[in-house]
């Protein structure tokens, strides 16, 4: 008896033990979670010194530029044309409802003010302005979220371990001091956290770096704690490749959709957390002046499309020009996706994955018992849903609510359309009984 008295008075403490040190998302996180997926399409800047070299964000490593030689950079780094109003504006119309910046990359510049170091743009440019606080001071007052990228790795901070990447800077020590870096991280993050108002989400990227090195310790624990400590409604998400930890909120999947893995880098599984998968507009992620391959308005839109059917959001990104501008080419795609979605955004917002799985024709979206058909690319006038058990109530085109005849089968839904559906998207909007 006494045993089973020992046994069970473990139990009750390891439940308490575990109860008060595990991760529970404050009501405010789990309100900031579903407004995060009603969002749908956030764009992605990064923007750094990398731009200067306009070869691409991972330029320092890629051709081992000596870490001293390259800080030389921000002594001419003055982007005259920068304008936080129209660089908001532009990308509130392109039908975005966020935005995530780099305020610290790989290369290691800061590009907000940070008393932790000089080696940031208000202290080491010309250009004296804090670019952090200028473009979110226009995103509180144009209504658009905002969401802060921050590498864990860094390629000029003598103290930042070495990974497998970064290895040819001229740092001298392998090793580091991580007790000095990860206090360097944490102060940094508390100044974005208390700084610059209300931060939608914090987008980790490079815990990749260590996987030479699997029993490294990034003591994301106590990090994640800070960040939820200070902003409780702000969403942690962490570009680690693989499965979320408990603490995070959201799930990120690099250059492709959930459940694919084309490019090599989203192989994990789907979790229960909102979704989001980030992809380029071109081949770049920072500025590339070689790189015009700018995809289509439709291929873009069919991203979009294409995310959404799959529950997640689309994080798509731009490079801005080392003088402040946003690309001409990007400015015009950023347009165009606006225009259809002032058009269909309906069909998208607040939509999550419909009943209908992704299909090689398209996908489909819903809220509640209205479900929107994307047709994207289909040659047949009849296309048969797989709702069995379902009934219909009214289907009609959604662009001009023209109706759709439809039958019932045990094979589900047959939907008869006048025409064969041509377009970016062809969306047939569908009341479900």
């Amino acid at each position: 008896m006494k045993t089973i008295l020992l046994a069970f008075s473990f139990l009750i403490t390891f439940f308490f033990s575990f109860a008060q040190t595990a991760y529970m998302p404050s009501v405010e996180n789990l309100k900031a979670r579903q407004e995060f997926q009603d969002d749908k399409f956030g764009i992605f800047l990064h923007w750094g010194l990398y731009s200067m070299l306009a070869t691409g964000e991972w330029t320092m490593t890629n051709n081992n530029l000596n870490y001293k030689e390259y800080a030389k950079l921000a002594g001419g780094f003055y982007p005259s044309k920068f304008n936080a109003a129209e660089w908001v504006a532009a990308i509130k119309a392109s039908g975005a409802r966020y935005i995530c910046f780099t305020t610290r990359h790989h290369e290691g510049f800061s590009m907000f003010n940070s008393q932790y170091t000089d080696y940031d743009v208000v202290d080491a440019t010309p250009f004296h302005r804090d670019i952090v606080k200028e473009l979110a001071d226009e995103c509180h007052k144009q209504g658009i979220r905002l969401h802060f990228y921050y590498s864990h790795i860094d390629w000029y901070r003598e103290d930042c371990p070495w990974g497998r990447t970064g290895r040819g800077t001229g740092r001298p020590d392998p090793k580091g001091n991580w007790d000095s870096y990860y206090r360097f991280m944490n102060n940094q993050l508390t100044e974005l956290l208390t700084h610059y108002g209300p931060v939608g989400a914090v987008w980790f990227d490079g815990v990749w770096d260590q996987d030479r090195n699997p029993e490294f310790d990034w003591q994301l624990d106590e990090q994640y704690a800070l960040i939820h400590r200070l902003q409780p409604a702000c969403l942690i998400g962490n570009n680690h490749h693989h499965a979320p930890l408990p603490e995070e909120d959201i799930q990120i999947f690099e250059r492709d959709l959930p459940g694919e893995n084309k490019a090599g880098l989203s192989g994990q599984d789907i979790s229960h957390l909102p979704l989001e998968t980030c992809e380029t507009m071109n081949g770049m992620w920072g500025y590339k002046i070689t790189d015009q391959n700018y995809k289509s308005a439709k291929t873009l839109i069919h991203y979009l499309v294409k995310a959404a059917g799959k529950n997640a959001n689309l994080l798509m990104n731009v490079g801005p020009q080392p003088n402040g501008e946003l690309p001409a080419t990007a400015l015009q795609r950023l347009k165009e996706v606006g225009e259809w979605m002032k058009q269909y955004g309906e069909t998208i917002y607040g939509t999550r994955g419909g009943l209908v799985a992704p299909r090689d024709w398209g996908v489909t979206t819903q809220k509640g018992n209205t479900l929107y058909v994307h047709i994207l690319n289909y040659p047949d006038k009849e296309l048969v849903l797989p709702l069995q058990g379902r009934k219909v109530k009214r289907a009609v085109v959604y662009k001009d609510k023209t109706l759709v005849r439809y039958l019932h089968s045990r094979d589900g839904i047959i939907l008869q359309m006048k025409d064969v559906p041509s377009g970016p998207d062809y969306i047939i909007e569908l009341t479900l009984d």
